[in-house]
């Protein structure tokens, strides 16, 4: 998941009609400067320095969902579940959209909270999003599954990424490495050397796929 930017430098109109209409008059700029710098700093990675920053549009602006979406963001790629669930219920409930159900369910996931997860799925699937999110959710779905041990029902909720698309987009890619990971734990050595083929076509770089394919004799 991405926090909403647009341009390097620049936010979402969204986003700074918020800030414009929550700031105390004459500081809105400020607010959208400190998110634009926390929202870069995320995307580098620095976590600690994302969550810092954005602390003062929390503090100041809590109906802001964007802020919240970078704290829940950074928790969620330092493994802490909990602290990013808060802040990722908070922006959710604060922009009435489905951007954060992806990451929300894995967290839940994460957290053996499979009813919820599953819930999230489903709300997100009726929600229809663009596929790039969708994606993102299926792959929580079917994770889920198989940590509790429904290999079957993992690969058939990825059945649609079986699909191969006129252009290959990060998505699938993601998707058909879980898919290929599934065939190799459920004993499908075929079908799991042919998906982490099509990742390692595509990207030879993506995760560990050369090491896979290795591992399954290509």
């Amino acid at each position: 998941m991405t926090v909403r930017r647009r341009a390097p430098g620049t936010l979402d109109p969204e986003v700074t009609a918020v800030v414009e209409r929550e700031a105390p008059s004459g500081r809105a700029g400020r607010y959208n400067e400190r998110l634009t710098a926390a929202a870069e700093a995320l995307g580098r990675g620095r976590f600690d320095d994302a969550r810092r920053m954005v602390q003062p549009v929390i503090r100041d602006l809590p109906k802001v969902a964007m802020a919240h979406e970078i704290v829940g963001v950074a928790f969620y790629s330092t493994g802490e579940w909990r602290k990013a669930v808060a802040e990722l219920e908070l922006a959710r409930e604060l922009d009435h959209s489905v951007r954060h159900h992806a990451m929300l369910a894995d967290c839940y996931r994460a957290m053996r909270r499979y009813d919820t997860a599953a819930a999230l799925w489903l709300e997100l699937k009726a929600a229809s999003p663009e596929p790039a999110l969708m994606a993102e959710g299926r792959i929580v779905a079917a994770g889920a599954l198989a940590d509790q041990g429904d290999l079957l029902g993992a690969l058939k909720e990825l059945e649609r990424a079986r699909e191969i698309p006129k252009k290959v987009r990060g998505h699938h890619l993601r998707q058909w490495y879980v898919l290929a990971d599934l065939y190799d734990r459920s004993g499908d050595i075929v079908e799991a050397r042919k998906f982490f083929g099509l990742v390692a076509q595509n990207d030879s770089e993506f995760a560990d796929v050369v090491q896979r394919l290795a591992g399954l004799g290509r």
